[in-house]
């Protein structure tokens, strides 16, 4: 049996509201790794209704986040 992960996850939080999402994403952030994947559906859900201008600040973003743990 597969499990259609965005699906689930997509079901998991669609009534939710923004304050429900944001402790969603903080919740995530540094804990379980098993919520890893629920990161990424919400970020691949971001990126696809991201205009060119806010998908360049988030990889300057995650650029600078990535030089920042290599110091």
């Amino acid at each position: 049996m597969d499990l259609d992960i965005r699906r689930a996850i997509l079901a998991n939080i669609k009534n939710n509201n923004e304050e429900q999402l944001e402790a969603t994403i903080t919740d995530s952030i540094g804990g379980r790794e098993v919520l890893l994947p629920g990161l990424g559906v919400l970020f691949e859900l971001i990126w696809q209704h991201a205009d060119d201008n806010e998908k360049a600040e988030m990889v300057d973003a995650l650029a600078k986040g990535v030089q920042a743990t290599q110091s």
